[in-house]
């Protein structure tokens, strides 16, 4: 898979920015999974756990709702509170 650039930003600061593979989060509207070329998209995300796919590893996080962003440049992430497992 293309990688695509992934910045995730809490209160405490960043907590990753780099490539990734995939982003799967859960939105207010169910579970949602970013690939790079993914259309443009802002939407309200839950409560739930964060997947970020690097390197073919998988990193997992809890997130307590947020905001994310995805343009053709970057896929941002601003969580109110985000902690790696």
């Amino acid at each position: 898979m293309r990688p695509f650039h992934l910045e995730i930003a809490s209160p405490d600061g960043m907590r990753f920015s780099g490539d990734a593979e995939q982003l799967s989060v859960r939105s207010i509207d169910g579970e949602l999974s970013i690939l790079c070329g993914h259309i443009p998209l802002v939407t309200a995300l839950a409560k739930g756990e964060c997947r970020v796919y690097v390197d073919g590893k998988i990193r997992r996080a809890e997130l307590s709702g947020g905001f994310l962003t995805v343009t053709p440049e970057s896929v941002r992430l601003l969580s109110t509170d985000f902690s790696w497992k």
